[in-house]
């Protein structure tokens, strides 16, 4: 099962280039806490899923690379042409001359129907190498122009093209002080539109990331190369190839009458790698972490998160890691560092502290539904049992279709043990209202509405985006 991906923007194809980068990178990279025959179905199923067959003996991206403007895409290719350890496909990039101005109607509404056959043609060629499609990965920012505007555009004909297909987008959630003065209008057109046409958006925030370069990775001077790798490491730890837990092993007798690992085993691992390497974004995105289409929103979490000196001197327990990242979850931490330890989980008989006014801290962050995904030494130890407290969650779902665990010994990107936590819950309530409420005042203005009307884009969509996402805010408030 195969995945393309979409790249849009500045953003998307440099993130896109990281990711890609980072996938092959810890595939390659020979681990000595599994078997040789495991690392190599690990390096299969991560080839099967995200490239293609290789020319000349370098792997080929299952990626298509648009941008209205022709800079970024090139200092893209440039970048995969000198690793020379996989490129992206010779006739898979879309460009023109002219960029969307930080303008989503532009994008949508200009660059949009005016490109969409040229960009469709690519993504179908490129659908067409893969001998089973299981969906679409597209990233993209969500305050400019092409990224967000023409963005949610494609994400709206894949729908109409590629209807049985999921699609999930990655959104880069921009920063709180303003990257452009339009950045909230952009924000609640793009997620409104998404809405509508994704499955699920695995959502950044560009303010959190940049603390992790700053506090877990003790970067100085921080650049986008830097914010990049970090979501690339973010991403990948969830991408790579896994197990469940449910997963089934099989054993053979040898005439010693000793059972031992067989051939069975082998291919019942490989079979499992094969179907959960990127399970979420299928069977399991659907019934586990989006378990109604009100909740589409998930974010991700990592521990432990360190730049590579530090991780030369540090030793990490299964317990200890797990007790941090639980504790990430339900205060809604988004780093190790600044744990507020003093949240706690509702009482039985009391309202969970989650069910207010957004208006008001959301003490406690309710789940609808969790992922665990562990990677390394000593793995199948690790007990998840605390992640299935009803506590945690919505009561309308039960803890035992709220949340999935994934495993494997093959350690990850020289970490010998790491946790990735895919949460869909109230992480985001506070920011998205706050991007609602900055939009509503500058709507009650008319400031900049002209930008937007002069390409098509109505009052009565920015009001109909308005009441999507007050319901979004109000259905999580409520979980």
């Amino acid at each position: 099962m195969s995945i393309v991906t979409v790249q849009l923007g500045q953003c998307g194809n440099q993130i896109g280039f990281e990711v890609f980068d980072s996938l092959f990178s810890d595939s390659h990279c020979s681990q000595g806490l599994c078997s040789k025959r495991e690392n190599e179905a690990y390096q299969a199923s991560c080839k099967e899923r995200f490239f293609r067959e290789e020319k000349n003996g370098i792997p080929i991206a299952r990626a298509v690379l648009v941008d209205m403007e022709p800079k970024v895409i090139n200092q893209t290719l440039s970048k995969a042409a000198q690793a020379s350890r996989w490129k992206y496909g010779q006739h898979a990039c879309f460009c023109q001359k002219q960029g969307s101005g930080n303008n989503w109607a532009y994008g949508y509404s200009m660059h949009g129907p005016r490109h969409e056959e040229s960009i469709m043609n690519l993504i179908q060629k490129e659908v067409e190498k893969c001998d089973s499609l299981s969906g679409f990965f597209v990233i993209m920012s969500m305050a400019g122009g092409t990224g967000s505007g023409l963005g949610a555009f494609i994400t709206q004909k894949l729908q109409d093209q590629y209807s049985n297909s999921l699609k999930m987008n990655q959104i880069i959630w921009p920063y709180g002080t303003g990257e452009v003065i339009v950045q909230n209008y952009n924000s609640i057109l793009t997620l409104s539109h998404l809405y509508r046409s994704s499955d699920a958006f695995l959502i950044h925030e560009n303010d959190v990331v940049h603390k992790i370069c700053a506090k877990r990775m003790n970067i100085k001077q921080i650049s986008f190369s830097n914010i990049n790798q970090v979501l690339a490491h973010q991403l990948g730890s969830v991408f790579q190839p896994t197990y469940s837990s449910e997963g089934s092993f099989h054993y053979r007798r040898n005439p010693l009458g000793i059972y031992s690992l067989g051939p069975e085993f082998v291919w019942s691992l490989f079979t499992t790698l094969l179907i959960h390497a990127f399970l979420f974004l299928t069977g399991d995105l659907m019934e586990h972490l989006v378990p109604h289409p009100e909740f589409k929103m998930l974010g991700v979490r990592n521990i432990p998160q360190m730049s590579e000196n530090s991780l030369a001197y540090s030793t990490f327990t299964w317990a200890g890691l797990l007790k941090h990242l639980r504790q990430m979850l339900i205060s809604n931490a988004k780093m190790e560092e600044g744990i507020n330890w003093q949240v706690r989980p509702p009482l039985s008989g009391l309202p969970p502290l989650g069910k207010m006014s957004v208006n008001k801290e959301l003490h406690f962050n309710t789940s609808i539904a969790n992922l665990v995904i562990l990677r390394g030494k000593d793995v199948l130890s690790a007990d998840v049992e605390a992640f299935k407290d009803p506590a945690l969650y919505t009561s309308w779902l039960e803890p035992v279709d709220a949340f999935s665990v994934w495993k494997t010994q093959r350690a990850f990107n020289k970490y010998e043990k790491c946790a990735a936590l895919v949460s869909n819950s109230q992480f985001l309530v506070k920011p998205l209202d706050m991007i609602v409420g900055k939009a509503w005042n500058m709507f009650a203005s008319k400031a900049y509405i002209h930008q937007y009307t002069k390409f098509g884009i109505e009052e009565e969509d920015f009001l109909d985006s308005f009441t999507l996402l007050e319901q979004v805010v109000a259905s999580y408030c409520n979980v």
